[in-house]
């Protein structure tokens, strides 16, 4: 087990499939002033969209089917994202969903708080680790792997 520190200042990607950029639209809004004392991240046309209608300054990645969301999931894996507000549509089949389970993989992986769901945003944003530095456990997965080789090859 690492620890790992999330500074008080954290990277937040913003990710939304097109039928909930709406939903995530409107909790940027309505948590426009929180979310300004830290970094945005985010897929092409939500990051755009976001950045739009808030004013807030967004870092946008690619479209989410053309790679944005491989490129989220690799700034996670290098430790460039400390949290991922991801607001995924359950009813739409996305032609990348393979892209999709794995970025949510990787956030899993890395440890990081992550939220799927408007509630779940809701508590993470409120919560008061996030003005806040955190050391999170990140487990040592390579470690792990290479020990289930080793009994493997027995």
């Amino acid at each position: 087990m690492t620890l790992k520190e999330l500074p008080a200042k954290k990277r937040i990607a913003l990710v939304a499939h097109d039928g909930c950029k709406s939903d995530l639209l409107e909790w940027a809004r309505h948590n426009q002033a929180l979310l300004a004392g830290h970094e945005l991240y985010g897929t092409g046309s939500t990051g755009a969209l976001i950045e739009a209608k808030t004013g807030l300054k967004v870092h946008r990645f690619m479209s989410g089917p053309l790679g944005g969301d491989q490129q989220v999931g690799a700034a996670i894996a290098t430790g460039q994202l400390d949290l991922l507000v991801f607001f995924w549509d359950p009813l739409e089949p996305q032609p990348h969903d393979p892209d999709v389970k794995a970025l949510l993989r990787l956030a899993v992986l890395h440890n990081i708080p992550t939220a799927s769901n408007r509630a779940t945003a809701d508590f993470l944003i409120t919560s008061p680790l996030i003005n806040s530095g955190y050391a999170r456990k990140v487990p040592d997965f390579a470690r792990r792997l290479h020990e289930e080789r080793q009994e493997d090859e027995k």
